[in-house]
């Protein structure tokens, strides 16, 4: 039950981490492989997806031989379907229904069916009876049977009908969870297709970077062989080619590992080779103005509506204990037939009502209306802490988007300036105006604007689905904000 809460934040630190990576100060300085290491721990890495259900999944039995095609909207349905969070969080519900059902039943008649055939002899001096002279102090055998209907109903105790009413809240704030839990697949899975999607720019990116490399290399080799050129500026371009091919080699690992990571949290069996189909989106995000949102918070958002119901649960349970004090009355009764045996046997019945009265209990009722005092204070103070966080939520996610389509904007015209800086390098070097050491910081800069640009764009979709996540309703808002459609 409450594995939910800490998992759904685990979601949300699953954004922040890779907003972070676009909102540091100096980020545009850090290498291209940190830039990497820092976005593949984004989405948690394979030693947070063991500790994490909601990266975990129940797969399925045997992969297919041919590639699978995946967009985002098929690996959130799979998710939904295969997440181990979410079957967890199911279960919680149905051990909420079940708890329920306890709890009505004290309410409810209970009827029961008994029947007996006695054989017995006595010696009546065992209990100290003297017969009568002449008669055997011995009776028997002689047999009994019994056969009889028996039904007990509680017909006034507002302790159990208090606490029923609690169970009955109890049960919707588990609903409440698994809808929620739902919210927190969506996030995860939209957050780790996004991350894989930026393994796949990243080397669509890269192999750019080794293709003009190599270029450079061949161009250095054919002016030193015409002696326009000395050895250093081909022994510099080569190590700029075997520096980006070992740039795209990590690439290809980590984009690799972040399908694998995708396939586990939506049940993808092992070995089943992927294909994303959806490219970043680049979508504007449409959200609402933040009084709208706080307004659709707090009613989209299945945390607080869980939390909610769990202050009226612990309103009844309290209301339960202090019933203690009051009397119960229940009705007893059975009927049936009894006689020496079957065929000869006569109806019997009994019937009563009984009044408990409670006088001295030690104390007890006034301990446990406290403990059901303390647990109210505890979540009405949860529930107002969570009215706060959500306003604190939407504004910081609405913040987040702003800065990082800023970031997105920005480090696009960079990577303009940088294939402009690059080709103008190129060609003084070509014309023979400078050595190839410009081009090659050249392609330096482009390799760093392209990162940038890649890592912003990924946090920018990552804020947008925060951004869904703090209003509520993910799994229905997340296309909107980052596609820009319904």
């Amino acid at each position: 039950m409450r594995a939910r809460r800490w998992i759904g934040a685990a979601a949300l630190c699953l954004g922040s981490a890779c907003l972070g990576q676009v909102g540091v100060p100096g980020f545009a300085n850090r290498s291209r492989g940190e830039n990497a290491e820092s976005t593949a721990s984004a989405v948690g890495g394979m030693e947070t997806a063991a500790r994490n259900p909601f990266e975990g999944s129940v797969p399925g039995r045997t992969a297919s031989g041919e590639e699978l095609a995946l967009s985002l909207a098929d690996a959130i349905e799979r998710g939904l379907k295969a997440n181990l969070g979410l079957m967890l969080t199911d279960q919680g519900a149905a051990a909420a229904r079940g708890a329920r059902r306890v709890s009505l039943s004290r309410l409810l008649p209970t009827l029961s069916i008994q029947g007996s055939e006695t054989s017995e002899q006595l010696n009546l001096a065992a209990f100290g009876l003297k017969p009568a002279p002449g008669t055997p102090s011995v009776v028997g055998p002689f047999g009994i049977f019994d056969f009889r209907g028996v039904v007990s109903q509680t017909i006034l105790n507002l302790r159990n009908m208090d606490t029923a009413r609690a169970s009955t809240e109890s049960l919707r704030a588990a609903e409440f969870q698994v809808k929620d839990a739902r919210d927190a697949v969506t996030l995860v899975v939209a957050a780790l297709y996004l991350q894989a999607q930026s393994g796949a720019s990243r080397i669509e990116a890269v192999k750019a970077q080794v293709a003009g490399s190599r270029a450079l290399y061949e161009q250095a080799a054919d002016f030193k062989k015409a002696g326009t050129v000395p050895a250093i500026d081909v022994l510099r371009a080569q190590v700029e080619l075997q520096a980006q091919q070992q740039r795209l080699i990590a690439a290809r690992n980590a984009y690799e590992k972040q399908k694998l990571q995708l396939g586990r949290a939506i049940g993808l069996p092992d070995g089943q080779a992927i294909r994303l189909t959806d490219a970043m989106p680049d979508k504007p995000a449409q959200a609402p103005e933040f009084e709208e949102a706080l307004r659709q918070a707090y009613a989209a958002r299945m945390d607080y509506q869980s939390l909610a119901a769990k202050v009226k649960a612990a309103e009844w349970a309290r209301k339960a204990a202090s019933a203690g004090r009051y009397p119960t009355v229940d009705f007893n009764g059975d009927y049936g037939v009894m006689g020496p045996s079957a065929v000869n046997s006569h109806g019997v019945y009994t019937a009563s009502v009984g009044v408990k009265i409670p006088v001295f209990d030690g104390r007890r009722v006034q301990g446990e209306v406290e403990q059901a005092a303390a647990a109210l204070g505890r979540e009405k103070a949860q529930l107002e802490d969570m009215r706060g966080r959500i306003a604190y939520e939407i504004r910081a996610a609405m913040l987040d988007v702003k800065a990082a389509a800023d970031l997105v904007a920005v480090s696009k015209g960079s990577v303009e300036l940088a294939k402009q800086q690059e080709t103008q390098a190129r060609d003084r070097f070509a014309a023979g105006v400078t050595n190839n050491l410009e081009v090659v910081q050249a392609q330096e800069a482009l390799a760093g604007a392209n990162e940038n640009y890649i890592s912003s764009l990924l946090g920018y979709n990552i804020a947008k689905a925060s951004l869904a996540r703090a209003i509520g309703g993910v799994e229905a808002k997340i296309r909107t904000l980052l596609l820009g459609s319904e």
